[in-house]
């Protein structure tokens, strides 16, 4: 039996001469969850083969909340944390809020909104069951009341079943068709579901945009998460569809990551 001090170091070098990009952080992570001998090595040599970390561990941080994750669901990225803060920025912590999380995926937006705005009713929305049934996990791992919905983002039907949200907020598929023939081999194990937005990469914004903006309140807040170099064609999307203060945030990186507006304000028709 090897010391931890020469297990770490062996997986180290495993991991480097693999090409893994961060291989010491990485083995120190697999130490902490896999401390028997056998499974770390075993975990390493998946991952040299670049298996995501991230299913081989079974489970991922986002907000300070640990998430199951594993094939099936993708996997939540600290570039998401932005679209988090941009929310709960905007959103007052004391009304009870009525929040839409599309395209939820392993439920990392919807659950962490949840836990930071304890009086709002928030709920996802998932068309993969796979996918739908991490996040169903996570929410009971957290202790916090958050059904998601099983459903089509872009079926009308789905939308119209919601009305008067505050908030919509989403991380939708947003790769274009060239950035899916160019995948990273570990993104490449994800599903294509979640990561390909049409031949630009903007179909999904121009659809839940359409679909979903009479589901949201007069003044309401639509928030999404975009890929690199997508903001101001996402802006000018919402400002098409009659949103105001529009605005680009940057994720942590400083990339453009986040853009949201207003529903336009002016007299809700009633029921």
């Amino acid at each position: 039996m090897v010391s931890d001090g020469a297990l770490y170091t062996e997986l180290a070098a495993m991991l480097r001469a693999a090409g893994i990009e961060n291989a010491a952080q990485e083995a120190q992570w697999i130490l902490e969850d896999l401390p028997e001998e056998e499974a770390a090595r075993a975990c390493a040599s998946k991952r040299c083969e670049h298996y995501p970390l991230q299913y081989l561990l079974g489970a991922w941080e986002f907000y300070g909340m640990r998430l199951f994750v594993g094939k099936g669901v993708l996997i939540p990225r600290a570039d998401t944390e932005a679209l988090v803060d941009a929310v709960l920025c905007r959103c007052d912590a004391e009304k009870p809020l009525q929040i839409a999380d599309l395209c939820a995926g392993s439920g990392c937006i919807a659950l962490a909104l949840k836990q930071q705005l304890p009086k709002a009713a928030v709920c996802g929305v998932e068309w993969s069951d796979t996918a739908r049934q991490y996040a169903l996990k996570n929410a009971a791992y957290h202790g916090l009341e958050v059904p998601f919905h099983h459903a089509d983002v872009l079926d009308p039907m789905t939308a119209a079943q919601f009305s008067k949200l505050d908030v919509i907020v989403s991380n939708p598929p947003y790769l274009t068709a060239e950035d899916m023939v160019q995948l990273q081999t570990e993104v490449a194990y994800e599903p294509a579901m979640a990561l390909a937005g049409g031949a630009d990469g903007l179909r999904f914004y121009q659809e839940i945009t359409a679909l979903w903006k009479d589901s949201l309140r007069c003044g309401g807040l639509l928030a999404y998460e975009v890929g690199i170099r997508q903001a101001e064609a996402v802006g000018e999307i919402l400002k098409a569809h009659g949103f105001v203060e529009i605005e680009i945030l940057p994720d942590l990186c400083g990339i453009d990551r986040v853009v949201l507006g207003r529903k336009t304000l002016h007299k809700e028709t009633t029921d």
